[in-house]
């Protein structure tokens, strides 16, 4: 009988197809020059900007619906929670870069330190949150995605983030 035959060929290939998707594949980065970036989170760089609600553990502070869009941390440690999405590297009215940090963990005192990077450059730029995680302006020069290295005390994570 052809049919089985034809419904084991397709379960065969749909199986194939399937072993090269694992779920811990490394995340895509672009490898476009920073003048050709993407313009949104999703499309080559690598942290996606979620739009539901926070994490349980970064709600402190938060009443109702904590739903706001937020990036978290590669290794899960931090989150930034972004007010005046989309990031922008300009901007003449209206809000400002905000990202409010939060560590998963309670910290021992000392800055967060951001060492960014612009995908496909040689742009780096530094940045400090005194007395660590926490509110900050973080703006950054160009547009494009930077990766991020956050390190505070006892703790580092790595992000991306798109500014247009």
């Amino acid at each position: 009988m052809r049919i089985p035959q034809l419904g084991a060929l397709f379960l065969t290939t749909l199986l194939g197809l399937l072993a090269g998707c694992t779920a811990g594949d490394p995340p895509v980065r672009s490898t476009l020059p920073a003048s050709q970036a993407p313009a949104a989170a999703g499309t080559g760089c690598g942290s996606p900007v979620e739009t539901g609600p926070l994490p349980e553990w970064a709600r402190a502070g938060f009443t109702g619906d904590s739903s706001m869009p937020h990036v978290m941390g590669d290794r899960g440690e931090i989150v930034g929670a972004i007010f005046g999405h989309p990031l922008s590297v300009s901007r003449p009215e209206g809000p400002t870069n905000k990202i409010l940090w939060v560590s998963r963990l309670a910290d021992p005192p000392g800055d967060l330190v951001i060492e960014a990077s612009l995908e496909g450059s040689d742009t780096t730029e530094t940045r400090r949150v005194s007395g660590g995680p926490g509110p900050s302006i973080i703006d950054l020069p160009q547009p494009g995605c930077w990766h991020l290295t956050l390190t505070w005390p006892g703790h580092t994570d790595t992000m991306d983030l798109v500014y247009r």
